[in-house]
Protein backbone atom coordinates (compact mmCIF):
# COMPACT_ATOMS: atom_id res chain seq x y z
CA UNK A 1 0.00 0.00 0.00
CA UNK A 2 1.70 3.51 -0.99
CA UNK A 3 1.80 6.05 1.88
CA UNK A 4 -0.01 9.24 0.77
CA UNK A 5 0.97 12.97 1.73
CA UNK A 6 -1.15 15.26 3.81
CA UNK A 7 -0.29 19.25 2.73
CA UNK A 8 -1.11 22.05 4.91
CA UNK A 9 0.76 24.21 2.55
CA UNK A 10 -2.07 26.15 1.27
CA UNK A 11 -3.47 27.19 4.74
CA UNK A 12 -0.05 27.78 5.83
CA UNK A 13 0.82 30.08 2.81
CA UNK A 14 -2.24 32.00 3.09
CA UNK A 15 -1.99 32.76 6.40
CA UNK A 16 1.56 34.08 6.06
CA UNK A 17 0.22 35.93 3.47
CA UNK A 18 1.59 34.89 0.46
CA UNK A 19 0.31 34.53 -3.05
CA UNK A 20 1.39 31.09 -4.38
CA UNK A 21 3.94 33.05 -6.94
CA UNK A 22 5.61 34.86 -3.75
CA UNK A 23 5.99 31.51 -2.23
CA UNK A 24 7.27 30.13 -5.40
CA UNK A 25 10.11 32.65 -5.84
CA UNK A 26 11.33 32.67 -2.21
CA UNK A 27 11.71 28.96 -2.91
CA UNK A 28 13.31 29.22 -6.63
CA UNK A 29 10.39 26.94 -8.24
CA UNK A 30 7.92 27.86 -10.40
CA UNK A 31 3.88 28.80 -9.58
CA UNK A 32 3.14 25.90 -11.10
CA UNK A 33 5.21 23.93 -8.76
CA UNK A 34 3.35 24.91 -5.69
CA UNK A 35 -0.25 24.79 -6.95
CA UNK A 36 0.13 20.69 -7.85
CA UNK A 37 1.88 20.57 -4.28
CA UNK A 38 -1.09 22.58 -2.59
CA UNK A 39 -3.43 20.20 -4.91
CA UNK A 40 -1.58 16.75 -3.87
CA UNK A 41 -0.67 16.05 -7.19
CA UNK A 42 3.38 16.46 -6.96
CA UNK A 43 5.00 15.22 -3.53
CA UNK A 44 8.23 17.40 -2.99
CA UNK A 45 11.34 16.49 -2.66
CA UNK A 46 13.05 16.42 1.07
CA UNK A 47 15.06 19.79 -0.35
CA UNK A 48 12.01 21.32 -1.59
CA UNK A 49 9.98 20.41 1.54
CA UNK A 50 12.68 21.59 3.62
CA UNK A 51 13.37 25.01 1.68
CA UNK A 52 9.20 25.36 2.00
CA UNK A 53 9.22 25.16 5.59
CA UNK A 54 12.09 27.27 5.75
CA UNK A 55 10.32 29.91 3.96
CA UNK A 56 6.81 29.73 6.02
CA UNK A 57 8.89 29.81 9.49
CA UNK A 58 7.77 26.68 10.08
CA UNK A 59 8.93 22.87 10.86
CA UNK A 60 8.68 20.71 7.95
CA UNK A 61 5.98 18.58 10.20
CA UNK A 62 3.81 21.09 9.73
CA UNK A 63 3.74 21.55 6.03
CA UNK A 64 3.51 17.86 5.47
CA UNK A 65 2.37 14.59 7.61
CA UNK A 66 1.56 11.17 6.19
CA UNK A 67 -2.16 10.68 5.65
CA UNK A 68 -3.89 7.94 8.09
CA UNK A 69 -3.82 4.43 6.42
CA UNK A 70 -7.63 3.46 5.47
Amino acid sequence: MADRLFSRLKELRSAAGLTQAELAERVGVSRKTINTVENGVFVPSTVLALKLARALDRPVEALFQLAPES
